[in-house]
């Protein structure tokens, strides 16, 4: 018998017996379907949680610390093979105000000192401008501007009782260019020396809404100037590394060589971190949670299968005189059996096709509805803004649960098919 004539004779048992077809073929998508859409609950969040990551931080970026008082070699670690840049970052250990004024606004920002040529070979972008080449030059975050308010616009916060809700306020133009005075202000209310600085770069944005970026980068050249600065007006005197706390960034030159440069700096007795790794440990609990829930998936599918296995052991049992004749007329047992899993794999492939279309129709569903219903019922809000995924179903995904799927429809056709190579022909000829 040709392959298409087995394609034929199965069509025509299909359509003999479709309301028992068309119920069991409904049981194997249901099934199936509910195996994807659980499953793409994990791919979807692993998703979102992962782009987060991403958002947040460079992956290239590894922060390093020191393990004893001896800190960190730099010659070292700018040495090995793949790091691009080594900048140090320093902030106030003091409890230290910083004074911004622009004309007729004031405000207050982060103040970090930083070393730029390392910020450049690093390839850290900036939103506007370019890198400061002298020492009165600096960069601001992204944000400053609007942290800066005039008289009437402060008290109008106060008045209204939103101090920390600036956004439509502030200096709404771009701060480029402009020259920025800088004082600080120590605990027992006295003034440091007001300095001018030139903004000659702007920070990138940050990656969400309700980020603030009111960082102000002066250049390391600038650290004793600020300190004698403090020492001039405190009460008492300190030391340049009690005065400061500094911290140290390695940039690797790509992605695939951050493991290597963990491994080196580990391996020099360094405390280090990479969003990498807290990547590496989501992905871990994502497989568990991932394999867990098509485990459950799985069980749905081969409770549909019972519905497969029924069908074709009473297909069997109707066409005992039909495979009688089969074999009278020199069918084999092969062919005979082939033809049953042939329609129980027909059973599985239509089935599992449908689901996989009703899938992806309930996965764009969730992600367009969830969002905003979550969004009203909660008071906080913010999921529709945070563009948090609830569904996704990669191709692995489909792949997966397309062998799951038909191999259990074969699978529980097996059994029905060999039944049907032992009918004895004799016998199934006298049968009615």
């Amino acid at each position: 018998m040709l392959f298409r004539d087995q394609i034929d004779f199965v069509r025509q048992h299909v359509k003999r017996n479709r309301m028992r077809v068309f119920t069991t073929i409904l049981a194997t998508t249901m099934g199936c379907a509910f195996l994807i859409v659980l499953a793409s609950i994990a791919f979807g969040l692993q998703e979102s949680l992962k782009n987060d990551i991403l958002s947040d931080s460079a992956v290239t970026k590894i922060e390093v610390y020191g393990n004893d008082e001896k800190g960190i070699d730099q010659k070292a670690v700018k040495a090995i093979p793949n790091v691009q840049a080594l900048v140090e970052t320093t902030q106030f250990n003091e409890p230290l105000t910083a004074n911004v004024k622009l004309e007729n606004r004031s405000g207050s920002g982060e103040m970090v000192f930083t070393n730029f040529k390392e910020q450049q070979k690093a390839k850290i972008k900036l939103s506007a401008g370019t890198y400061p080449t002298k020492a009165d030059e600096i960069i601001v975050g992204y944000n400053l501007g609007q942290n800066l308010l005039t008289k009437k616009e402060e008290q109008s916060a106060k008045e209204e009782g939103k101090k920390e809700e600036k956004n439509n306020k502030g200096y709404q133009h771009s701060l480029l260019g402009k020259t920025i005075s800088l004082s600080f202000t120590l605990e027992n209310e006295k003034h440091t020396k007001v300095r001018q600085y030139k903004i000659v770069g702007i920070g990138e944005k940050p990656s969400k809404e309700w980020a603030m970026d009111t960082s102000i980068q002066i250049s390391d050249a600038m650290k004793s100037n600020i300190l004698n600065d403090y020492n001039g007006i405190a009460d008492k005197k300190v030391q340049e590394k009690d005065f400061y706390n500094v911290s140290y960034n390695a940039y690797a030159t790509d992605m695939e060589a951050v493991k290597s440069v963990l491994k080196k700096l580990k391996a020099m007795n360094l405390s280090v971190y990479s969003v990498t790794e807290q990547l590496d440990q989501l992905n871990v609990f994502f497989l568990a949670l991932k394999v867990g829930l098509i485990f459950v998936g799985t069980i749905a599918v081969l409770i549909a299968s019972i519905g497969i296995f029924n069908t074709m052991t009473m297909a069997v049992t109707e066409r005992t005189r039909e495979i009688g004749v089969m074999k009278a007329i020199g069918a084999g047992p092969k062919l005979i059996q082939r033809l049953f899993i042939m329609e129980s794999a027909y059973i599985g492939v239509l089935g599992t096709v449908i689901a996989i279309i009703i899938s992806y129709i309930i996965s764009f569903l969730a992600n367009l509805a969830l969002p905003k219903i979550l969004d009203a019922v909660l008071s906080d809000g913010g999921i529709e803004e945070a563009g948090i995924r609830f569904s996704t179903i990669p191709w692995e995904l489909v792949v997966i649960a397309s062998l799951i799927s038909i191999g259990v429809a074969v699978l529980s056709g097996w059994r029905p098919a060999r039944k049907a190579t032992k009918i004895d022909v004799i016998q199934a000829l006298h049968q009615e």
